[in-house]
């Protein structure tokens, strides 16, 4: 997987009818800003309200997957998320004249198609990945539904569908890392069963449905009364059965619907906001299962967002002990605030400083309830913030590092005399003519005490 965020090239527009509205649609994907995610824009609606295309916002998966804030609602997501989301995009804000996305043939064909025409580039900002670590289950016993995620390097779906159908059978698809989805997922179109249809009807849903758009399962014997039914929800004089489906004379693959089920959930798991590091099992997944499994993940992740991404190992020889600290930084008694670090990598660090009782701040602050100064949290994770971007210079003894701005403060503890302060810092943007900005945490015993977006610039010593 690219370590770099993408967005398109150029806009790509699509027009169409939406699959339940039956209205007509005309759609612009355009290309955002790193770091602002996928978006929806409702511009039929006066202020141009969007909504995110995350798992927080899903509201309805009746028939689809729909999100929803405030004004901005926009259904049949799953195509187009499909297709930006495997094909690389991180970033795009999507213009939409009506409530829901056009359903073109029933596939992400022509999604795909015009993603690759006009082609992504790469962004100054690293990809957000999620590591699975651990076996990670959703399941819905009562429907056979089953979720599961697996720790892996890379990203893989395997799913297995089975509804007791005799035309459909017991299909499997698979789409691993150097898969073509644009060939071998995108062309794979919607399905239904024949016994769905009336219902959807009543319910006022399909309207923009047609044989053209959708593969029906037809499981049991049509009269000819039933068939003269078909053709007028259809407004079609042929009207036929071949091979347990409706009018589909060629499937585009044996397993054509287990791969469409695929496609619907690569475009819902892009619902998590950022890429999977993982492989995925699958059985009889649907849009409900799909977006809750990734509200789930969202909240991990938030939790996780809270805990130390690096162990520290006291018995373990530090990157750098406190002489090879001072080689680096200028900083001396009383404000020397980092005792080792113990990670370092090109973009990020990990360092500890020991908080004993001595230290000459808590003889006033404060004398009768020693409380470590949040002001020197902060001040002791740019230290670990210095020592990663002087450590890309040949000879950092001869460089400082200052202070331009420190945002987005939080303090959730205070720290106290015999506490051990885990600090981690990372590049939130890439180093660029000496400015770094850097995203600061600080731990007490695995839970966060402080955070910080820091903003500071390396400047060279006078002589």
């Amino acid at each position: 997987m690219s370590s770099k965020q993408r967005t398109l090239n150029a806009p790509i527009t699509f027009s169409g009818k939406g699959l339940h509205t039956g209205l007509a649609v005309t759609m612009t994907a355009n290309p955002a800003p790193a770091n602002s995610g996928i978006s929806f824009r409702r511009v039929d609606i006066e202020g141009a309200p969007s909504v995110p295309a995350l798992a927080d916002y899903v509201v309805d998966t009746s028939r689809g997957t729909t999100i929803a804030k405030g004004e901005a609602r926009v259904s049949t997501i799953e195509h187009i998320m499909s297709a930006l989301w495997t094909l690389g995009v991180d970033n795009a804000i999507i213009d939409i004249n009506a409530p829901e996305t056009p359903i073109m043939d029933g596939s992400a064909r022509e999604y795909a198609a015009k993603i690759r025409e006009v082609g992504t580039i790469e962004q100054d900002a690293e990809r957000e990945y999620y590591q699975v670590t651990e076996k990670m289950v959703y399941s819905i016993p009562e429907k056979g539904v089953v979720l599961v995620l697996y720790p892996n390097d890379d990203y893989s779906v395997s799913v297995h569908i089975d509804f007791n159908s005799k035309v459909i059978g017991n299909q499997f698809a698979t789409f691993e890392p150097n898969d073509d989805y644009e060939s071998k997922i995108a062309p794979c179109r919607t399905f239904v069963f024949l016994h769905e249809l009336e219902p959807l009807f009543k319910m006022n849903l399909i309207k923009g449905g047609d044989l053209d758009n959708a593969i029906v399962v037809v499981e049991n014997p049509m009269s000819d009364e039933q068939i003269e039914h078909l053709k007028k929800i259809f407004n079609k004089d042929d009207i036929r059965i071949t091979g347990g489906y409706l009018n589909n004379l060629e499937l585009r693959a044996t397993n054509e619907l287990a791969r469409h089920k695929l496609l619907d959930l690569l475009g819902d798991f892009a619902l998590l906001g950022r890429r999977i590091k993982g492989s995925v099992w699958a059985t009889r997944p649907g849009h409900y299962a799909n977006t809750e499994f990734m509200k789930q993940l969202r909240v991990t992740v938030r939790t996780e967002g809270e805990k130390p991404r690096f162990k520290y190992d006291p018995r373990k020889a530090p990157v750098y002990d406190t002489n090879q600290i001072k080689n680096i930084l200028p900083h001396r008694y009383p404000c020397l605030l980092v005792d080792r670090i113990f990670h370092i990598s090109e973009d990020s660090i990990a360092g500890i400083k020991n908080v004993t009782t001595n230290e000459p701040f808590f003889q006033g602050h404060f004398p009768s309830e020693p409380v470590m100064p949040g002001v020197l949290i902060v001040e002791a994770m740019a230290q670990c913030g210095g020592i990663l971007v002087l450590s890309t210079v040949e000879d950092p003894e001869n460089y400082s590092t200052y202070f331009l701005r420190i945002d987005n403060v939080r303090f959730k503890q205070k720290v106290v005399p015999g506490d051990t302060l885990h600090f981690e810092v990372q590049h939130i943007e890439p180093l660029r003519r000496g400015m770094a900005t850097m995203q600061g945490k600080a731990f007490v015993g695995g839970k966060l005490v402080c955070e910080a977006t820091i903003m500071a610039q390396i400047v060279k010593n006078k002589e």
